[in-house]
């Protein structure tokens, strides 16, 4: 009886103890039991894609898995160490460096975005306190081609560089949280509740075309290699809107592995990088006086003989040009034209005629990094500025900033804000009468013409404006080096313009040929005679076409042979340059 009153009275004791404990004042211990068991884990999400104007993708995130640890458990069972170390492939004395400076954490990872593969393998060993979790690792299918514009992102997924640092807040998404309970081993066996459903990052449709995109790349590479040059940029628009066809840059990186590249070939040079544009300011400098009504297209000016003496300094042209018209000033690239058209100017409406063209500005794409280049005041001026000014020297600009000049004047004067965003649409400013736009373009067109710095830049069946530029790098030491920038920018078709595009040619081997006609025109005549195609614009230059067409009908039938005459784009290239195209191409084509 006692034994049995004693059991009895232990028993209701116990009941007592459980009532109270489970039901009166279990706060403390469901705090506890929660904390070993109850946890609030990410819900990760992807970012949001980037895709082309014709919707093909260009930056994709795929799902990959990070292999995580606890350091306590992982120093509770040291045996185990060697063989996790690898099974990540990394040094065991490394690994357990790290979980020791770690010893008092429940989270480390291990490996991070690896294939689910990988990570599976990992696992497979089955070792105390190693876990992995779900998350999202950007890929470019574009690789190299598209690297500049696009950038990259880091290992947590944010934007580092380019459009994806632009337009982080977008392609985003919002992480999700939800709490499960895990068992002793750290396994999820059961989803309690949802806390915050994961939001996907909004897609972006970029006005690039991935097309004209790969064709610059392409073309623009193999000049460096031709001429050996060590770098280059080249910027194309579309006139009517301002957008970026496209934009490409050398050295380029793989954006896929941006840790095995050179971070110095990060960089968007077409946007950060200056350069003093050379001879590209000229249809500038010759609009700004004919909007001054100083002169006119048929004004004759002296350019004999062939050099101009300003102060100690000597302004000279590449041969005596003789007597010229506006129009010979721009055919033949005459530097001493420019600088007696800026004489007459006065230099305050010089500086703000050239600075309402974007000179001295951002251009406002919303491209991180962006520069304004340079152009100073008319009050820090010397004597010789708005004379070197007149043909390019004294001043900065982005290859984009010289891209938008020459769409304003393919626009009819109309200067429109470039951009990324395929929809997104700028207002344009009136810069230039549409009148002098007109003109300064048809007296562009003779430089692409026979007797014209820049017939490697024509193409057939279609009337092509534009100017070369070739300017002389400037030494850190002061004065100017033997070192060249090797420009062409164009509008194309002339008639009813379409797309402006500038290529800039780094540092050529001068004993390969420099001049901007040689080295960066013929990028420009293959990338926009592929672009026309890509985007069916109609031939402004039909009877060039037929006559060439008939030229090639004509040779097969003295060959004797039969067949479609398909007539090469490089045909419309006038010969009458031979002697210009020999450096590179060893003879007249």
């Amino acid at each position: 009886m006692i034994v049995g009153g004693a059991l009895a009275l232990g028993s209701v004791a116990l009941v007592v103890r459980a009532f109270d404990v489970q039901v009166v004042n279990n706060a403390f211990y469901l705090q506890q039991g929660q904390a070993r068991s109850l946890r609030e884990i990410p819900i990760p999400t992807s970012r949001g894609m980037i895709t082309d104007r014709n919707g093909e993708p260009l930056a994709v995130s795929t799902p990959v898995e990070s292999v995580w640890g606890n350091p306590k458990e992982l120093l509770e069972n040291p045996a185990r160490i060697p063989e996790l170390a690898v099974a990540l492939e990394v040094p065991a004395d490394v690994l357990t460096r790290k979980l020791t400076q770690r010893a008092n954490k429940e989270f480390l990872y291990l490996k991070r975005r690896i294939s689910p593969e990988q990570a599976r393998r990992i696992l497979a060993h089955n070792i105390p306190g190693v876990f992995s979790q779900r998350e999202f690792r950007r890929f470019y299918p574009q690789g190299e081609a598209m690297a500049h514009v696009l950038g990259f992102t880091n290992v947590d997924d944010r934007g580092q560089e380019g459009l994806e640092l632009s337009f982080d807040h977008i392609l985003s998404g919002k992480p999700g949280s939800k709490r499960v309970i895990r068992d002793g081993q750290g396994r999820i066996v059961e989803s309690v509740d949802l806390i915050k459903a994961a939001e996907p990052g909004q897609d972006l449709t970029l006005t690039i075309d991935r097309r004209i995109q790969f064709l610059a790349y392409r073309e623009l590479r193999n000049q460096l290699v031709k001429t050996g040059a060590s770098s280059g940029s080249a910027v194309v628009l579309d006139i009517a809107t301002g957008e970026v066809l496209a934009m490409v840059n050398l050295p380029s990186y793989n954006p896929n592995a941006v840790a095995m590249g050179n971070a110095d070939a990060h960089r968007n040079r077409a946007v950060t990088d200056v350069f003093e544009p050379g001879s590209t300011m000229k249809p500038i400098t010759v609009a700004a006086a004919l909007n001054a009504h100083i002169v006119t297209p048929d004004t004759r000016i002296d350019l004999n003989p062939g050099y101009m003496q300003l102060g100690r300094y000597t302004i000279r042209d590449h041969s005596n040009y003789g007597v010229q018209t506006i129009t010979g000033v721009i055919t033949k690239s005459s530097n001493i034209g420019a600088a007696k058209l800026a004489a007459r100017m006065k230099d305050q409406y010089f500086y703000d005629f050239i600075r309402q063209f974007g000179y001295g500005q951002k251009p406002g794409s919303g491209f991180p990094g962006e520069s304004a280049g340079v152009l100073a005041m008319p009050s820090r001026w010397s004597g010789t500025t708005k004379a070197t000014m007149a043909y390019g020297y004294g001043m900065s600009a982005t290859p984009l900033q010289i891209a938008m000049v020459y769409a304003s004047l393919g626009n009819g004067g109309k200067l429109i804000t470039p951009t990324f965003v395929k929809g997104e649409r700028n207002e344009p400013r009136q810069v230039l009468d549409p009148q002098i736009a007109h003109e300064v373009m048809r007296m562009m067109q003779t430089v692409t013409e026979t007797g014209g710095t820049a017939t490697q830049a024509a193409i057939l069946g279609y009337h092509v404006a534009g100017k070369t530029g070739t300017a002389r790098k400037y030494s850190e030491t002061g004065g100017y080096t033997r070192r060249y920038l090797s420009y062409f920018a164009g509008v194309v078709p002339v008639q009813n313009p379409r797309f402006s595009m500038v290529v800039v040619v780094n540092d050529p081997d001068p004993e390969r040929g420099y001049f901007g006609g040689l080295v960066s025109a013929p990028v420009f005549r293959t990338v926009m005679d592929g672009a026309l195609r890509l985007m069916d614009v109609p031939p402004d230059d039909i009877d060039t076409w037929i006559a060439a067409q008939n030229s090639a009908q004509h040779a097969n039938e003295l060959r004797g042979e039969e067949g479609p005459v398909l007539p090469d784009a490089s045909a419309a290239a006038p010969l009458a340059d031979a002697t210009l195209l020999a450096p590179v191409n060893g003879g007249a084509q």
